[in-house]
């Protein structure tokens, strides 16, 4: 497997991306696959992880930084813009189509979290790819509006759009608006606050499980009021009859959101249901990756055929 460095146009913010090639030799363009990685998340985390997996698989693969985050362009640096992050995997789709190693049409999406969201939004609205997969899906707009479990108290939400209100206000009138900090200073602050999920999450992003300093650890106030119009789910009926795939952690405090996108499927879709995985746990524990990669190997070998 060989890993190349890349960069990409996404409505004129440059992305960086890493190009996976599998070092066997084939007979003619591959199928490819489009990775994105979750909020906060870079390429050189989990979503670097399924691509080189998928690539030893066969696939060739492409992770990318969204726009505004990791390597790749956009100012301000920290926006979470959900139609700009739909619009990065479009652009991932078009640059795949100029490879010579990829088939142009063969493409999938391959979305984890945050992005599982964003690919099946990106699917809906483009018919160039084939069929789309998720790994513990999550859809931004609704884990701030309703919290990771969908428990959250509805004011919780409101006072965050109190407070981009004033960060806009701010900015108009020449002053720093601040950032949104994403993570406590302690694992046990993120747990008062989130629970199991909130320590793994820490764990994962501040502490040397998965921690890597170009993940986002703030994001600017603007991305929340982003967040208040935007659903995309909406878009997941424009994918029939194409496929989808969900894998879903079975202890994924999480899943309620992956089994709200697949109530809005029109044509195949299947949950996949990770036995003893949490939401996190998918993101770096090979004991729960690696079945998913096989039941993704599976779904992409199939669906992308000639």
């Amino acid at each position: 497997m060989t890993r190349t460095t890349v960069t990409f146009d996404s409505a004129g913010i440059p992305l960086a991306g890493h190009l996976y090639t599998p070092d066997t030799p084939a007979a003619g363009p591959l199928p490819a696959l489009v990775v994105g990685h979750p909020g906060t998340g870079v390429k050189e985390q989990t979503s670097g992880t399924y691509a080189r997996l998928m690539a030893e698989r066969g696939f060739v693969t492409l992770a990318f930084d969204a726009a505004h985050q990791g390597e790749s362009g956009g100012l301000p640096r920290g926006l979470e813009d959900p139609a700009q992050r739909v619009e990065d995997f479009k652009a991932a789709v078009s640059f795949l189509t100029t490879r010579p190693e990829a088939d142009a049409d063969r493409i999938g999406l391959l979305g984890i979290c945050a992005s599982g969201g964003y690919s099946l939004a990106a699917t809906g609205g483009d018919p160039r790819v084939r069929a789309v997969a998720t790994v513990c899906t999550a859809e931004p707009a609704r884990q701030f509006r309703y919290g990771a479990d969908g428990t959250q108290d509805p004011a919780v939400f409101r006072s965050l759009l109190d407070a981009s209100a004033r960060a806009r206000t701010a900015a108009a009138n020449g002053e720093d608006p601040g950032v949104m900090t994403m993570f406590p200073a302690t694992a046990a602050e993120a747990g008062a606050l989130g629970g199991e999920h909130g320590v793994e999450g820490w764990e994962y992003y501040c502490g040397p499980r998965g921690h890597h300093e170009r993940s986002a650890k703030f994001l600017t106030w603007e991305s929340v009021d982003k967040m208040a119009s935007s659903d995309v789910f909406h878009a997941v009926p424009l994918i029939g009859p194409r496929p989808i795939l969900q894998i879903l952690g079975e202890r994924a405090v999480t899943a309620w959101m992956g089994l709200e996108a697949h109530r809005h499927a029109t044509g195949p879709a299947e949950i996949h249901w990770i036995k003893g995985a949490s939401h996190v746990d998918l993101y770096d524990k090979r004991e729960y990756i690696d079945p998913a990669v096989d039941r993704l190997a599976d779904f992409f070998t199939s669906n992308l055929d000639k």
